[in-house]
């Protein structure tokens, strides 16, 4: 099983959603790309979802 921790490959800011994609095998640019529509609806905080997700997640290996 792969570890949870922030991409230090596909990374545009951070990490997060690229090693999210790493941990489930998804398409990197399908997850951002879920990830940004998710973000700009009401009910989804995505900044801060994100944030937290940068806090928590381990260091890029």
């Amino acid at each position: 099983m792969k570890n949870f921790h922030r991409s230090a490959t596909n990374r545009v800011f951070a990490g997060v959603i690229g090693g999210l994609a790493e941990r489930f095998d998804w398409n990197v640019g399908v997850a951002r790309i879920l990830f940004l529509v998710l973000s700009v609806t009401p009910v989804f905080p995505g900044l801060i979802v994100y944030l937290i997700l940068w806090m928590v997640m381990g260091d890029p290996v």
